[in-house]
């Protein structure tokens, strides 16, 4: 039997007990909610909960933040990440949030942002071309297991074995569908790394209703307006502007993120690349601005600190030459609606 097999048992699952780090990835979307409950259940009957650390990739500003509607506050989505994590049963020490960061004028560290990372590689990310979800995510989360895993191979005399919980479903999309439950996604002397995805099956009907009594409550964004309970917001809660995201996903992100968008706009027009290879955000915004769009529900002020830094170091790495050049650009692009079509 292949030390593959002997960690797996009966329909995809792993045997838990033969890993000695469980890490959960939760993004404080509605699906890695019910992925870790689902996933905790399982710990717990294994005897192996005290194994678990939770970890979210923060996209910092990009992410949906907390906002304030008539006296209420929704949070945003790193907080949820936390919730996701205490809500079944990991202690607060045991969830860690990481980020992609770079050295800092002053000799400390400073955040990265994925849309800094952008305007310097002169690129947006495409679905041949993913390397966001690497560069932001996927590395930062193996980058935070590293002490650990230093330590514990010299413990242990052997690789590290850690498997990956992710809350990715099928009904996302046909790349996701045809990724399987579980597999080993690295091997070497260091460590062995499994990914394992629980709630693959799941539907996007199921998933809505598991919350409707759900411990924990689901992003703001997903709903018309803060609170509205109707699910007719954005259908994921990624990237607030993310180039994988639907049409109506993008203009209700648009009309609620001005700022943002416009930031991004920037990016586009300095490096020639577009958002899409079918739209441009400069499109985009004079969509939601002209035509009919979504009722964004809210509009997210983007005006404190932590957005001000981005803008400058995006603007920063904009006076730079790029590192790639634009040559994915898209030479015509996709009509919007019937009545508007992109600007060439």
């Amino acid at each position: 039997m292949s030390s593959r097999t002997a960690h797996r048992l009966a329909c995809d699952e792993p045997d838990l007990a033969s890993y000695d780090l469980l890490a959960p990835q939760l993004s404080g979307g509605k699906d890695s909610a019910v992925m870790n409950c689902v996933f905790m259940e399982a710990a717990v009957r294994a005897g192996v909960a005290d194994r678990v650390i939770s970890y979210h990739a923060s996209l910092g500003v990009l992410e949906w933040p907390a906002v304030v509607v008539d006296g209420v506050r929704y949070p945003g989505v790193s907080e949820l990440a936390a919730l996701q994590s205490a809500a079944f049963g990991i202690s607060a020490d045991r969830h860690i949030e990481v980020t992609r960061t770079l050295p800092a004028p002053d000799g400390s560290r400073m955040v990265h942002s994925l849309l800094t990372e952008i305007a310097a590689y002169g690129r947006f990310p495409r679905m041949g071309s993913p390397y966001c979800r690497k560069a932001a995510k996927e590395s930062v989360v193996s980058a935070a297991w590293t002490p650990l895993v230093t330590r514990m191979k010299r413990e242990l005399g052997r690789p590290v074995r850690i498997l990956k919980v992710m809350g990715l479903r099928s009904d996302e999309g046909p790349d996701r569908k045809k990724r399987p439950a579980f597999r080993t996604v690295q091997s070497n002397s260091a460590r062995i790394v499994d990914e394992w995805l629980p709630v693959k099956e799941w539907t996007t009907a199921a998933v809505k209703e598991w919350h409707a009594t759900a411990l924990v409550p689901y992003s703001w964004t997903y709903d018309s307006a803060p609170g509205a309970g109707d699910w007719a917001g954005t259908s994921r809660c990624s990237c607030s502007l993310c180039v994988y995201a639907s049409r109506r996903d993008l203009l209700l992100s648009v009309a609620r993120r001005p700022r943002l968008a416009d930031l991004y706009a920037e990016v586009e027009q300095a490096r020639g690349d577009s958002f899409r290879a079918d739209w441009r955000i400069t499109d985009l915004i004079h969509h939601a601005q002209t035509c009919e769009a979504p009722d964004p529900g809210v509009i997210c002020p983007d005006d404190g600190p932590d957005f001000t830094a981005l803008q400058q170091q995006v603007r920063t790495a904009l006076e730079v030459e790029p590192r790639k050049t634009p040559d994915l650009a898209r030479d015509s692009g996709r009509a919007l609606c019937n009545g508007c079509t992109s600007v060439d």
